[in-house]
């Protein structure tokens, strides 16, 4: 039998022993469940990402060739065009491109396997799977996302694919684009051998607490750093419309002096020229008459210099926006503009634009000045159409013309070209604004957005 001191050592340890082993059965299962959760979550979160970024890539490729789309061509020339705008979409190394099919499953353009372009893939099967026609019957349902198995290159190896795609109903297309999933599959095997030793409740508990404060801690950092980005942006964003302000003043300025000093003593002359030229048809003599002459001549390039002043008083800083606001100062920019060059022009103004400060409408102003001179010196257009939309949250103006169009990035990257384009995009971040530019041999586009 047991002694007594043995009866209550084993009293003493049993409880601790079951509790032991109540504990790291508790231990283990709440692992086992977390790890499952966790599991799950991180799935679903990098499914998300990958979801995020696929209708991300399909939403630009319809924006890039929206214009050729909505157009309402169904012309091979355009088909052609929408083509090569969305063979230049590139989004990274393996998968980020935009893929073609017609509705009998002929691929239309393939980026990364340009093999296959041409090729009828309707039959194509892979390990008992038809992909192109899982992808197919998704597009006509509407479109969405479908998943499908797809050989990975250069391995050759049969892959998992998540799939985004849309129709095109009136080309017939199915556009699409697609990212492996494989790397799901390693992120995920990685993460369970790594959680799936030995776990007790005090390391989850001091995880979750560091995480937590580490948590805390990055996001406090990152409120304060983006609380003082937002103020020195803030304060950028006024001391560039001080700028702005600066620089209108100034022109205003120098339009009032042009207008009100040098055109008013050019006016004088030229009254003294014609009062000296009434005198001198009076006298008839070959030195008089040659003196008219001389001051007829002097009287028509006195307009001449006189029409000019006017003109730079004018560009400096026009009176309508001042006076009438800055619709009619844009009619009246795009009618001159029209009388200039010959180039038919097309004006509509909708909405109200009361919303809009003194800088901005002078910014907006000066956005259609530069972008109607562009027309004139590059575009060879023959219809320009200019538009002001004002809306209850924005302003929008939009210029487009039918000319031939630029190489948007071209232009861009060169030190020299694209000042004008550089100028619009300035003038617009110093009020919060937005601006959009798109171009193509169809002609060119240019959008500037006001937030009010």
């Amino acid at each position: 039998m047991m002694s007594l001191r043995q009866k209550i050592i084993l009293l003493a340890i049993a409880p601790l022993i079951v509790a032991l082993f109540a504990i790291i059965i508790a231990v283990h299962y709440q692992a086992d469940i977390l790890a499952k959760q966790y599991r799950a979550t991180v799935e679903e979160a990098y499914l998300t990402t990958k979801k995020a970024e696929l209708h991300h890539y399909v939403t630009l490729a319809t924006h890039a060739i929206a214009h050729l789309y909505d157009s309402g061509n169904n012309d091979a020339d355009t088909r052609e065009a929408a083509l090569e705008i969305l063979s230049k979409l590139d989004y990274g190394e393996d998968d980020g491109y935009i893929f073609i099919y017609d509705q009998n499953g002929k691929s239309l353009m393939h980026p990364r396997q340009p093999d296959l372009v041409g090729r009828d893939l309707f039959n194509m099967h892979i390990e008992g799977t038809a992909p192109i026609q899982r992808l197919l019957a998704r597009a006509n349902a509407g479109g969405g996302f479908e998943s499908y198995l797809w050989e990975k290159p250069p391995s050759g190896k049969i892959t998992s694919k998540l799939g985004y795609v849309i129709p095109l109903r009136r080309w017939g297309w199915m556009l699409g684009a697609a990212l492996y999933s494989d790397d799901i599959d390693v992120a995920l095997v990685k993460m369970d051998s790594q959680i799936s030793g030995n776990i007790n409740t005090t390391m989850l508990w001091i995880t979750g607490i560091a995480i937590a404060m580490s948590l805390a801690i990055a996001l406090s950092g990152l409120a304060l750093n983006i609380s003082e980005s937002r103020g020195a942006d803030a304060k950028l964003r006024v001391l560039a419309q001080r700028v702005v302000r600066s620089q209108e003043d100034e022109r205003a300025r120098l339009s009032r002096d042009l207008h009100d000093g040098i055109s008013q003593l050019l006016v004088s002359i030229k009254l003294q020229v014609e009062s000296g030229i009434v005198k001198l048809s009076s006298v008839s003599s070959p030195a008089a008459s040659a003196a008219n002459n001389s001051f007829g001549r002097a009287a028509a390039q006195l307009n001449d210099v006189l029409a000019e002043v006017r003109r730079i008083s004018h560009d400096l800083r026009p009176a309508l926006l001042d006076d009438l606001g800055l619709a009619a100062a844009l009619a009246h920019l795009t009618h001159e503009f029209a009388g200039l060059t010959g180039i038919r022009d097309e004006f509509e103004s909708m909405g109200s634009t009361d919303g809009l400060s003194e800088v901005s409408n002078t910014v907006l102003f000066r956005i259609a000045q530069e972008a109607l001179t562009n027309v004139k010196r590059h575009a060879f257009a023959t219809s320009v159409k200019v538009v002001l939309d004002g809306r209850r949250d924005c302003v929008t103006l939009t210029v487009a013309d039918n000319g031939r169009g630029f190489d948007i990035d071209g232009v861009a990257q060169n030190p020299v070209r694209g000042i004008g384009l550089r100028n619009m995009h300035e003038r617009l971040e110093a009020v919060g604004g937005r601006f959009d530019l798109t171009s193509s041999s169809e002609g060119t586009r240019v959008v500037a957005t006001i937030f009010t």
